[in-house]
């Protein structure tokens, strides 16, 4: 398992052959569960397969999949990265591209590089999934969050692993 989770999410062909309807792509903490027993998203026993799955990749570089099927979905997520939404009328690049270093709320914005997940954060008292960090911040601007698994989140996942690209997964992390 060493390096898998460096290199989701991936294209999925099995998942386009099943669902054409669905993105055939999806990220490692479904991947990990999706062939034994469903669990709930954010549930102690999916982010305990993800963090073991991750783990295994500890200190490797983030390596996204070279692969042209995933291009389409890439561009969707760089575009919800920089699209304003919510009564904030705010962009995820306004904060972590504009304004990363500087505090908010007495945290200091990263630069949306999702080296560490799952992680552990001390707002939550528990481990979380980068989806449900994505869920906060959709929220955080008064926006409505997309649903778990929703094919906007996975997007925006795809585009910020490029964004890391070549740093090191640190999974498990601790954040603030």
């Amino acid at each position: 398992m060493r390096g898998v989770a460096a290199r989701y999410p991936a294209f999925d062909a099995g998942l386009a052959a099943a669902d054409r309807s669905a993105r055939p792509h999806q990220p490692l903490p479904r991947r990990a569960s999706a062939r034994r027993a469903p669990f709930g998203d954010e549930s102690a026993e999916q982010l305990s397969i993800e963090s073991f799955v991750a783990l295994q990749s500890r200190g490797l570089p983030i390596a996204p999949p070279v692969d042209a099927r995933l291009n389409a979905s890439r561009e969707r997520g760089a575009r919800l990265f920089a699209q304003r939404m919510g009564q904030l009328d705010l962009s995820c690049a306004q904060c972590h591209d504009d304004h990363a270093g500087q505090s908010l709320g007495g945290s200091t914005i990263p630069q949306a590089h999702p080296t560490g997940y799952p992680l552990y954060r001390l707002e939550w008292q528990a481990m979380g999934s980068l989806q449900r960090r994505l869920r906060s911040c959709i929220a955080g601007v008064r926006a409505e969050p997309f649903a778990y698994g929703a094919p906007e989140l996975i997007e925006l996942e795809l585009y910020l692993d490029q964004r890391a690209s070549g740093m090191t997964v640190d999974t498990p992390a601790l954040r603030p």
